[in-house]
């Protein structure tokens, strides 16, 4: 199922879209419901990264694993990044975990 879906646009912010880059970043954490949800989330489906919504600064990758978890089982900077986001821990989040493709520059 996950192949035939096309890539999953995701715009990041800079520090976030770096984080990724750097190796630093594994993971992708949104607000679960309609858009960010096991259904139009599974593991195989291909993603695009993207600093901002913009053309350049973009990376390819898929998504290995999604969990939905409860805000308040990350750890603290999470937690912190959770509340600056979403005003709150007491939505459910949506992991992503992602595997970038192999960049050749």
């Amino acid at each position: 199922m996950s192949t035939t879906m096309k890539p999953l646009f995701i715009p990041l912010k800079s520090e976030f879209y770096d984080g990724f880059l750097s190796g630093d970043k594994r993971s992708e954490l949104r607000l679960y419901g309609p858009r960010w949800n096991e259904r139009t989330c599974p593991a195989g489906r291909a993603v695009i990264l993207s600093k901002g919504y913009g053309k350049r600064n973009r990376i390819t990758g898929v998504i290995c694993q999604f969990l939905k978890r409860d805000a308040r089982t990350f750890g603290s900077t999470y937690q912190n990044e959770i509340l600056r986001c979403y005003g709150t821990l007491d939505k459910p989040i949506a992991e992503l975990r992602i595997k970038l493709d192999e960049r050749t520059e």
